[in-house]
């Protein structure tokens, strides 16, 4: 569970986000404090109306300080308790002629790059009950055929039961030394890559 995808206003209190960041990061008490305020305010700010959150200016947040004081570490810890993306961005390369240039639109495709991939750990988490069932019913369907058992309860009593047996003894891991074969259907529409060098270069020829 996340701040930005909870709908509990008291699972995430400004106190219960330092105590997040405090698991991880010692010492910097302000700045932390400073930033789960800021990630609160921004909590409240989309769980208002259209109309009233217009009205309330977001704000960003500025950490300065030396180099290993933990500046980077609040801000990736502060990302994954808000479920969002985090990319980290060494300012130094994007210089006068990098802006002119096209470096500065690797930030971008970074942060979309984690953001998807992201989206994609979250929703294998949310699915790997179900997949994991599907799995199951997979390898017992090829180690356990389904039979033509009719109406006759008995025979459907007596099936069940085995695959039943089945089920136990795959999860109890007895049947690790069998080999199962599964046929599957590979769809043939590839999955294009936006992000690659030969679409960067696209990308370049269609804003000339």
């Amino acid at each position: 569970m996340n701040l930005l995808t909870s709908g509990e206003s008291s699972t995430w209190t400004c106190r219960a986000i330092v105590a997040q960041l405090d698991r991880w990061i010692i010492g910097q008490d302000d700045a932390k404090r400073a930033v789960a305020i800021a990630l609160r305010n921004r909590w409240r700010r989309l769980r208002l109306d259209p109309e009233t959150a217009r009205e309330i200016v977001p704000n960003n947040i500025i950490m300065i300080g030396p180099t290993g004081v933990g500046k980077t570490e609040i801000a990736r810890r502060l990302s994954q308790i808000a479920g969002l993306p985090f990319v980290k961005v060494e300012a130094t390369k994007f210089t006068e002629k990098g802006y002119v240039g096209r470096d500065v639109d690797s930030m971008v495709r970074d942060l979309v790059e984690d953001g998807i991939a992201l989206l994609r750990r979250r929703k294998e988490e949310e699915l790997r009950e179900e997949i994991d069932r599907a799995v199951e019913e997979k390898l017992i369907d090829a180690l356990f055929p389904l039979l033509a058992v009719g109406d006759d309860p008995e025979r459907q009593q007596r099936w069940q039961r085995s695959r039943d047996k089945i089920r136990q003894q795959l999860r109890d891991g007895a049947l690790e030394d069998r080999d199962v074969t599964i046929r599957t259907t590979v769809s043939s529409t590839p999955i294009a890559n936006i992000f690659t060098a030969a679409g960067e270069e696209m990308d370049a020829s269609f804003s000339d």
